[in-house]
């Protein structure tokens, strides 16, 4: 009688199930833990997210996956610039990072770049001072909910919501049997969250 095969290694859960914005202020004041925090929640999504973008005439030496890397440990380094100012911030920030780096590949290889006259109309991508108030009161509600939550159902809220890991990557991670298990379950985390934010 042959035994079954063996089950694929769990993966950790997350390091932490504070909300980023914590995690980038601890992450200021030298916090190790915080940092590899930061790092498990950004890096892989970060990946699977520049996969592709890096123009075939710029890689060289550096792929992606390099890339992608040099990036966070530059913008990690630079933590004192970054103000987060709404859920998701830290992974907008580093997307924009990484699109800038991969600009400044494009300009690297390119010989003789296109020349073009941007409009003198282009509205400002800076949010209003009003944008600003709502962003921080959100904010602050979402923070507010989070603590009413049980510890799973928060690192559940926070590796869908801040993390943004996808609904397989969180059935392994909390090691739960089908990626359908875990949007149940995330859910039901995010049913509590809203409910706790209605009182």
């Amino acid at each position: 009688m042959s035994s079954p095969p063996p089950e694929p290694p769990q993966e950790p859960p997350l390091l932490s199930d504070e909300p980023t914005i914590e995690l980038v202020v601890r992450a200021r004041n030298g916090d190790r833990q915080a940092v590899e925090a930061l790092l498990q929640r950004s890096v892989p999504q970060l990946k699977r997210w520049a996969h592709g973008k890096l123009p075939a005439a710029a890689r060289g030496a550096l792929d992606t996956g390099d890339l992608v890397q040099e990036t966070v440990l530059h913008v990690l380094r630079r933590l004192d610039t970054f103000q987060p100012r709404h859920v998701g911030a830290m992974q907008a920030y580093l997307r924009q990072s990484v699109l800038n780096r991969i600009r400044d590949e494009v300009r690297r290889i390119a010989r003789h770049p296109t020349p073009t006259e941007l409009p003198s109309d282009i509205p400002s991508e800076e949010p209003s001072p009003l944008e600003h108030a709502v962003e921080a009161e959100a904010v602050s509600r979402y923070h507010d909910g989070l603590a009413t939550l049980g510890t799973r159902d928060r690192q559940l809220v926070v590796a869908r919501i801040e993390a943004q890991w996808a609904h397989d990557e969180i059935a392994r991670h909390f090691g739960m049997p089908t990626p359908d298990a875990a949007r149940m379950a995330v859910s039901r985390a995010l049913r509590r969250l809203l409910d706790s934010l209605k009182v």
